[in-house]
């Protein structure tokens, strides 16, 4: 009887291959989470909501805690955190409302509710 070790290696290297991946994106989600602690300490999700102000294109973003509660509201901390995450997610619609969590490294599109659970007119503008 002849041994038949063909199936082995390939999942072999799969396994290897998914090993990789998994080490790589956790790479990637520590490095993100420790520059958004950088940006605003305590962040944990960043939300971001496109809008039109007077006829100008924006995205409003708001820098969120583990209570919940924004952590930060400086123009300055959203402008970073929201170009980090640009840079991060080059392939990402920006069009649409957005939810990155640093804790999983996902970043998923918020629904249509998303601008009044915001409260908009206290989150700080960034230009586009």
């Amino acid at each position: 009887m002849q041994h038949q070790g063909t199936h082995s290696a390939p999942r072999a290297a799969e396994a290897i291959l998914g090993a990789h991946r998994a080490r790589t994106r956790a790479r990637f989600i520590d490095v993100v989470a420790r520059q958004l602690h950088e940006i605003a300490p305590g962040t944990v999700r960043v939300r971001t909501v496109p809008v039109t102000v007077n006829d100008a294109r924006r995205t409003w973003v708001e820098l969120i805690g583990a209570s919940g509660q924004p952590v930060s509201r400086t123009a300055a901390e959203c402008r970073a955190a929201y170009g980090l995450l640009r840079r991060a997610f080059p392939a990402a619609d920006w069009s649409m409302p957005r939810t990155y969590n640093a804790a999983t490294g996902d970043l998923t599109h918020d629904g249509p509710g998303v601008p009044l659970d915001l409260g908009i007119d206290t989150a700080p503008a960034v230009n586009q």
